[in-house]
């Protein structure tokens, strides 16, 4: 589990075997758990799932990843190669 990025508590993370999927990040805080597929041509991401997210840490997630948003992008395709595109 390669961590991106530690932000607020959140540890950005992909797994090692993901290189399949489309672009994507995983975020822990507590026992706050998520997924975004990662849109990079067009700055945008997508909740693929959640648990014991309140509303207050879904945007904080969010805020977090579009901040990060070029380093989460980089760092994807720094382990996976440009394997991006949905």
């Amino acid at each position: 589990m390669p961590t991106i990025l530690m932000v607020q508590g959140w540890r950005f993370f992909f797994y090692a075997n993901e290189g399949s999927e489309p672009m994507h990040v995983h975020a822990v805080k507590g026992d706050a758990d998520c997924k975004y597929w990662i849109y990079a041509d067009r700055f945008d991401i997508e909740e693929e799932f959640e648990y014991n997210c309140s509303p207050r840490l879904r945007r904080e997630v969010r805020r977090i990843i579009f901040t990060h948003f070029d380093e989460i992008c980089a760092a994807w395709r720094g382990r996976f190669g440009g394997a991006d595109v949905h």
